[in-house]
């Protein structure tokens, strides 16, 4: 939803900055906060007009069971003041992004019809880091209908070996 993180990047962006010498704590309490303001339950309540913001923040302080900074406090009770509990995810998936092109390092998802574990995922990472260029956080996913490869996915970045991929590519060719 292209205007949920037009909403989130300013929130991201401010927080990325306050807390920058210590980026990898604070996206640990808001990955806490946005995992519990991603429930619908917590939304509806956040969303209804009788709710007081003091009453949303003790919510969803309390179920995050996090300790949170003074900066977190303050940055909490202003996106709830704003009326943003809904952008509270998209706001922590920026941050990371944030703190990742930070360090360096990108988040890498592995597409394969089989699992891939121990040392060959040690070697497809260490291939893939060098195609990339960066140090990689490499999580791999199952999804059968590849048949075979893989398709692997940076940030906006696609690389796609899979055999599913080269059949649609043998389909077009042949319908063209």
């Amino acid at each position: 939803m292209a205007e949920l993180a037009t909403i989130a990047r300013p929130y991201a962006e401010a927080l990325f900055k306050a807390t920058q010498a210590d980026a990898a704590t604070t996206d640990d309490w808001l990955q806490a906060i946005a995992q519990v303001a991603d429930q619908p339950q917590l939304q509806a309540f956040a969303s209804n007009p009788n709710a007081q913001p003091e009453q949303v923040y003790e919510l969803l302080a309390s179920v995050a069971k996090v300790s949170l900074p003074k900066e977190g406090q303050n940055f909490l009770r202003t996106v709830i003041d704003n009326g943003r509990v809904n952008a509270l995810p998209e706001i922590a998936a920026q941050f990371h992004v944030l703190k990742n092109a930070q360090s360096g390092v990108a988040e890498c998802v592995v597409q394969s019809a089989f699992p891939i574990e121990g040392a060959s995922l040690a070697d497809v990472s260490a291939l893939l880091e060098k195609r990339f260029g960066r140090k990689l956080h490499t999580k791999v996913e199952i999804v059968p209908a590849l048949i075979g490869g893989i398709r692997v996915v940076v940030g906006d970045e696609v690389l796609d070996t899979s055999v599913q991929s080269r059949l649609e590519q043998m389909k077009t060719a042949l319908l063209a």
